[in-house]
């Protein structure tokens, strides 16, 4: 009888542990748990992305005279090269120094600015120079990306308006699985030559305020799983296992009663 019941008993536990892997609460994959109706939240860091070293950007100089400000375009400089190879793909490389060469006005050291900064440092260099007397300047980065790594592999994702935060880059990329661990959400970043990592939240309201929640430009977010997903991914193959432990249980069940109605019996 005593047997009987040790055996019982870890059979039901092996089932309770295999039930409580595959339950997911809602507190572990909520966003922002602790916002009620009208929340507000200060957003204390403005954000305005930094142009880096290796960024591709665009550079548009006009004015007026639209032939006055064709020497300082790039695109109008290798025109002919484009209609030789087909190629449109023309912008201004960033430097490992973080320097941009443009036609006539030369070195310009682009890391570290916002794309408007730079803009007004092209338009005064135009003005003091005596080059144009209305230049409109206009600074684009080409390609704004956010990588993302994880168990089911990586992307990239392209930004289109320069502005990206830790919420809408997880809504880009199709949002995350219920396995995925939310309290360790990894925002790698590259800062004076070195690679940072900081770990965001995004079921608190606080990851707002993380200097991290506003993305720049090649930033990678990096995912991973709890600890049980790999056993919860081939949950479809346990079906057999569960039958021959439900068989075992039941063929015990019977030996252990017909060997007690035996005793009994004698």
């Amino acid at each position: 009888m005593k047997n009987r019941s040790i055996i019982i008993k870890a059979c039901l536990l092996a089932l309770l542990a295999m039930l409580t892997a595959s339950c997911v609460t809602t507190r572990r994959v909520a966003y922002l748990q602790d916002m009620e109706h009208n929340s507000q939240i200060q957003l204390e860091n403005r954000f305005e992305a930094v142009i880096s070293p290796y960024d591709e950007l665009d550079v548009i100089i006009s004015c007026y005279d639209s032939e006055l400000a064709k020497p300082f375009n790039l695109q109008a400089i290798t025109q002919n090269v484009m209609r030789t190879t087909g190629n449109q793909n023309i912008g201004y490389l960033v430097d490992q120094n973080g320097n941009i060469e443009l036609p006539v006005l030369g070195t310009i050291h682009a890391a570290g600015k916002t794309r408007l900064k730079l803009q007004e440092e092209i338009e005064k260099m135009l003005v003091s120079g005596g080059y144009l007397n209305d230049p409109f300047v206009l600074v684009r980065f080409r390609d704004f990306k956010i990588f993302f790594l994880g168990s089911n592999g990586g992307k990239a994702i392209t930004v289109p308006n320069e502005r990206c935060t830790f919420l809408e880059a997880l809504a880009l990329s199709g949002d995350l699985n219920i396995h995925t661990n939310r309290k360790k959400i990894a925002v790698m970043r590259e800062v004076d030559g070195k690679m940072v990592m900081r770990y965001l939240d995004p079921r608190s309201s606080k990851v707002f305020m993380d200097p991290y929640f506003m993305l720049q430009q090649n930033d990678f977010i990096i995912t991973r799983d709890f600890g049980y997903k790999n056993a919860l991914s081939s949950y479809s193959n346990w079906g057999p296992v569960l039958s021959i432990v439900s068989t075992a249980v039941g063929l015990a069940s019977t030996f252990f009663t017909v060997m007690i109605y035996r005793k009994v019996k004698d």
